[in-house]
């Protein structure tokens, strides 16, 4: 089984390099309410991720996400 990511390792990946203002708190708001959110930073998070756990994820799965926490699951499945 592929080692999943702690909530506070995914908030710091999220603040350092996605440069996110976020804190776990923030995790279950829908995307429309994360400053400075858009397409660009989903696709970033994807592949950072990819990279940090050492496997593929989901596009689709990204895409129909209703938030980070959403994400945060998935990556830990």
């Amino acid at each position: 089984m592929t080692a999943g990511i702690s909530r506070a390792e995914f908030v710091d990946l999220l603040q350092d390099e996605i440069g996110l203002d976020i804190d776990a708190g923030d995790l279950g708001l829908p995307f429309d309410d994360l400053s400075g959110w858009d397409s660009v930073r989903l696709l970033a998070m994807l592949v950072l991720l990819e990279k940090h756990l050492g496997r593929p994820l989901s596009l689709p799965g990204f895409l129909e996400a209703a938030n980070l926490e959403s994400i945060y699951e998935m990556v830990n499945r």
